[in-house]
């Protein structure tokens, strides 16, 4: 999970936090980062599903795309993206991802739109962290000369992912209980000026916040101070993802990887769809249209080993038909799961195959994903 950088590594608002509480920290992104504290990643994994996790995520890029209307920053991020940004409610937020000329997927991020009407013009995002530096650059140079991405350095963000993080974050943010899921509002915590939305990469519901750098220990420490709650790491996050089926850049989707490849077709909206007026337009309508030469699947490997990324998946007959990107054991589960691509013949669920794991062959399934429900928050209809 650590990737290993030459240059010094980066220290979040909350790294001296994390040391207090007896963090075990690794290089990962260029940030030195909580992979998982004293109870250990199953504990944190399973607290997480039952309760209340809170996550340091302010190593991701946060920026604004300013403009000078809606319209107009739309449609600049709409050149480089294949998702319906024009018709952004206010205070929505949307899954998205940047695109190369070949369709392939340079980064996933998050575009939010604010909810005042008087910021229109201005679409929040935040990015991955190990992308930020080539998002940025890649951005600028798809900008018209009225618009410009301005980076945001002097926040903190902060994820709260559980079936109790709607009581804990309201307890100090009451607007945050009223909010649906891919929300997005200001508010206060505590008194303190925050964005939060309702969103998450747990599969649970929950929360984000990006908050002021300079008051996010205080804030961490007062959700901290709730028993419903307990620091969570990288390694935590990274077992609820893939329980929850989600994708990790570089490893699930990359820049050879087209959306439809990598079964997130729901970034495209109709309208894109019907005008082809994104980067890879072809390619990807085409793979819409006759289905992908290759696909991500969920794997369900018999047994009780796990199936690292990069395991050859094999058929039947021993021909490799694809390979491992993400694998590990689900606490919550008990077993273990994986996540490849795969050739289209061989992606039916219920497909039989094998892994190869340090020379042996395990039997495998396809399985449908997610492996554990979502529960993601759906507000009552009035």
């Amino acid at each position: 999970m650590t990737l290993e950088t030459d240059a010094p590594l980066l220290s979040t608002p909350l790294t001296d936090l994390h040391r207090e509480l007896g963090a075990r920290l690794v290089p990962f992104a260029g940030y030195e980062m909580p992979v998982q504290f004293p109870a250990g990643i199953i504990a944190e994994h399973t607290h997480t599903r039952e309760a209340a996790g809170l996550f340091d995520v302010s190593h991701m890029g946060q920026a604004y795309l300013v403009g000078p209307d809606h319209e107009t920053t739309a449609r600049a991020l709409e050149r480089i993206v294949p998702s319906d940004i024009l018709n952004l409610k206010h205070g929505r937020q949307r899954y998205s991802v940047l695109l190369n000329d070949e369709g392939g997927i340079i980064d996933d991020l998050m575009v939010t739109r604010p909810v005042s009407e008087a910021a229109d013009g201005r679409l929040f995002l935040v990015v991955n962290a190990s992308r930020k530096a080539v998002d940025y650059d890649f951005i600028r140079a798809a900008l018209p000369d009225n618009v410009r991405l301005e980076p945001i350095e002097d926040r903190a963000l902060i994820a709260v992912q559980g079936p109790q993080a709607a009581a804990v974050v309201a307890a100090h943010a009451p607007q945050a209980a009223e909010l649906a899921f891919m929300a997005a509002a200001p508010m206060e915590f505590d008194g303190i000026a925050c964005h939060v939305s309702r969103c998450g990469y747990t599969g649970e519901d929950g929360y984000e916040l990006s908050v002021p750098a300079g008051a996010a220990e205080a804030i961490a420490r007062a959700l901290l101070a709730d028993e419903r709650v307990q620091p969570i790491g990288l390694g935590a996050r990274d077992s609820l993802r893939l329980e929850a089926g989600l994708c990790l850049y570089g490893h699930d989707i990359d820049e050879t990887t087209s959306p439809v490849e990598g079964a997130i077709t729901f970034v495209l909206q109709k309208r894109r769809k019907e005008a082809g007026d994104f980067p890879g337009a072809d390619r990807i309508l085409s793979e819409l249209e006759a289905g992908p030469k290759r696909v991500r699947v969920g794997l369900r490997p018999e047994g009780r080993a796990p199936a690292r990324e990069g395991a050859e998946i094999r058929d039947a007959s021993g021909t490799v038909v694809g390979t491992v990107t993400s694998g590990g054991f689900a606490p919550t589960l008990g077993a273990p799961i994986a996540m490849g691509y795969v050739d289209a013949a061989h992606a039916a669920p219920g497909t039989a195959l094998v892994l190869v794991v340090r020379g042996r062959e395990l039997p495998a399934t396809v399985a449908d994903m997610p492996f554990v429900p979502q529960r993601y928050y759906r507000k009552p209809k009035s």
